[in-house]
C-alpha cells in the first residue's frame, strides 16, 4: 500500500516538473567588434575594453565571446550592457582556456578506442588497426592492440571519430545571461591581461656649443597578450601602480578616461589619480607578438648645462691611505629642467635617454645614455653620459692623525688636470661620513648633505688646479 502511495506521489510530482530548456548559444567574434580600447601600463599588463554588437534571443542565453587575450585574468572580467541596461542580467561568467592541441585531444581519448592508420613507406600501402588508447603522457601513447600492449607505433596516424567536448580553438569568455531586450544591442567586456608593456625611449642631439639639445621621445609598446587589437584607442599609464600578489585579493582597476581636448600631437597627456595618462590621438592596431613605436614628444632648443664631477669613496676616510691615487675618473653629466620655459613641461615617463652630437662631417655620434625616472614638470634631470677623456684627477692623503678611539684628523689634496681647449669647473664631492668638521680648505665648499662636502674647483684649459682641505671626523 505504501509503495502504491509513493508511486502515485511520484507520478504527480513528475507531471508538474518542467525540464529546463538548454540556453540558446550565441557566438561573438571579431566581426561583431564595434570598438576596442587598450590601456597599457608600464608594469607589464594592460586593460582592455571590447565593445561588440549582438542580437540575443529572449530568455537565458550563453554568449561566447571569442578572440580575447590569451593572458586575460578571469577575476578582473566585467561585462556591461551598454544598450539593454537592466533588461540584460549576468548569471554566470566563465573563461575557457582548454585549447585544442594534438596532446589535449589524445588526452581526452584515453580509455577509448581509436583507429591507427599504419603506412608502409616501402610499399606505399596502408591499413587500419583498431586500438585502445591506455595512456598518453609526455607525448608517448600506450595502446592495447589485440590484447597486447604496444608502446610505440612508427609510421602510424591516429584517426579519431570526433573532437572531444570542452576544448576550444581560441581563448573564450562565456556569459550565461538573462535577456528581455528584443533589439540588437551593444555589450562591453572589460578585463585585465598580462603580456603587454611599454617603455619610453628618448633621443637627444646636443648642439655644437653643447648648450642646447633637440629632444625626441618615443614609446615602445610590446603586445604578447595572445590577441590582436585592431584600430584600438590606445592609452598609456605612467606611474607606479600598486598590485597585490597572486595569493592576495586580485586588483580590478579599469581605466578608460576620455582624451583631453587640446592641441594636435601624437599623445595627449592628462593627470589621472596620482599617475599620468597618455592618449594616442588616432586609432592604431596592436598585433600579437608585435613591437610598435609611436612618437611621444619633440622639443627643440632645450637648454642644458654640462657638469664635471669627481666623486670620492667613503671608505677613504676611515683608514690611512699611503699611496697617491692617480688618474681617477671625472664623470661628465648633462643637466636640464623639464619646464615650459625650457621647451618642455610635459610629465616624462621613465625610460632611457640617449645623447648624440654631430661631428664635423655632420654625422651624429653616440655620447652616452642614462635612465630617467618618472619626472613631473619643473623638475631637474641629470644624465651621466660617461667619464671625461681629457680631465683626470690625482688624490693624495697628505696627513693622517689618530686623536682618539673614534676620532681622526686628515688632510687631502686633489689635483685636477684639464687637457681640454676650454676652461671648466669640476665639482669635487667628498663623502666624509660620521660627525665631521672642516678645519681648513683652499676652496669654498657646500654641505650637500649630512655626510658630503662639495667643492667647485675652476680649472683653466691646458692647466691644473689643486683642491686642499683638512677635516676632523668622529665616529660613534
Amino acid at each position: 500500500m505504501n509503495s502504491i502511495r509513493c508511486a502515485a506521489v511520484a507520478g504527480i510530482i513528475a507531471a508538474h516538473i518542467t525540464l529546463a530548456a538548454e540556453p540558446a548559444q550565441v557566438t561573438s567574434t571579431l566581426t561583431d567588434q564595434r570598438r576596442v580600447a587598450v590601456t597599457v601600463y608600464n608594469g607589464g599588463f594592460g586593460v582592455v575594453r571590447d565593445e561588440r554588437s549582438a542580437l540575443l534571443p529572449c530568455g537565458q542565453v550563453l554568449l561566447r565571446c571569442m578572440d580575447v587575450a590569451a593572458q586575460v585574468r578571469p577575476e578582473t572580467v566585467q561585462i556591461e550592457p551598454v544598450s539593454a541596461g537592466t533588461q540584460l542580467a549576468v548569471l554566470e561568467q566563465n573563461y575557457e582556456y582548454d585549447l585544442l592541441s594534438p596532446e589535449k585531444v589524445l588526452e581526452k581519448y584515453v580509455g577509448q578506442t581509436v583507429t591507427l592508420i599504419e603506412r608502409n613507406p616501402y610499399k606505399d600501402s596502408s591499413h587500419a588497426v583498431q586500438a585502445r588508447l591506455l595512456s598518453y603522457n609526455n607525448a608517448q601513447p600506450i595502446y592495447e592492440i589485440d590484447g597486447k600492449i604496444v608502446l610505440h607505433k612508427p609510421h602510424a596516424e591516429t584517426i579519431l571519430p570526433a573532437l572531444p567536448e570542452n576544448l576550444v580553438a581560441r581563448p573564450t569568455l562565456t556569459w550565461l545571461l538573462e535577456n528581455t531586450y528584443t533589439q540588437r544591442q551593444t555589450i562591453a567586456a572589460s578585463y585585465m591581461t598580462g603580456g603587454m608593456s611599454w617603455e619610453a625611449d628618448y633621443v637627444a642631439v646636443l648642439s655644437s656649443d653643447e648648450r642646447a639639445m633637440h629632444l625626441n621621445g618615443w614609446v615602445t609598446i610590446n603586445n604578447n597578450s595572445g590577441a590582436t587589437f585592431k584600430n584600438a584607442q590606445l592609452k598609456l599609464v605612467a606611474g607606479d601602480v600598486q598590485r597585490v600578489s597572486a595569493e592576495e585579493m586580485p586588483m580590478q582597476m579599469m581605466v578608460m578616461g576620455e582624451a583631453m581636448a587640446g592641441r594636435k600631437q601624437a599623445f595627449q597627456e592628462e593627470g589621472m589619480f596620482e599617475y599620468h595618462l597618455y592618449t594616442l590621438q588616432r586609432p592604431t592596431t596592436l598585433k600579437q607578438n608585435q613591437q610598435k613605436q609611436v612618437a611621444l614628444l619633440e622639443a627643440a632648443h632645450v637648454r642644458v648645462s654640462k657638469l664635471f664631477r669627481c666623486i670620492g669613496e667613503s671608505y677613504w676616510y676611515r683608514t690611512q691611505q699611503g699611496d697617491t691615487m692617480r688618474n681617477l675618473k671625472v664623470g661628465v653629466y648633462v643637466c636640464f629642467t623639464n619646464s615650459a620655459d625650457n621647451a618642455l613641461g610635459m610629465p616624462l615617463p621613465k625610460g632611457v635617454m640617449r645623447m648624440y652630437k654631430a661631428d664635423t662631417s655632420g654625422n651624429n655620434q653616440f655620447l652616452g645614455e642614462d635612465r630617467i625616472g618618472h619626472t613631473p614638470k619643473d623638475e631637474a634631470i641629470e644624465l651621466k653620459l660617461g667619464d671625461a677623456f681629457d680631465v683626470v684627477a690625482d688624490r693624495r692623503q697628505t696627513e693622517y692623525r689618530v686623536l682618539g678611539d673614534n676620532v681622526r684628523e686628515m688632510a687631502w689634496q686633489i689635483t685636477l688636470r684639464n687637457h681640454k681647449e676650454d676652461d671648466i669647473v669640476v665639482d669635487v664631492f667628498e663623502p666624509l661620513g660620521g660627525d665631521w668638521e672642516m678645519l681648513k680648505n683652499s676652496h669654498p665648499f657646500v654641505k650637500k648633505d649630512a655626510f658630503t662636502a662639495a667643492f667647485s674647483v675652476p680649472v683653466k684649459k691646458d692647466s691644473s688646479a689643486v683642491c686642499e682641505y683638512r677635516v676632523r671626523v668622529r665616529w660613534r
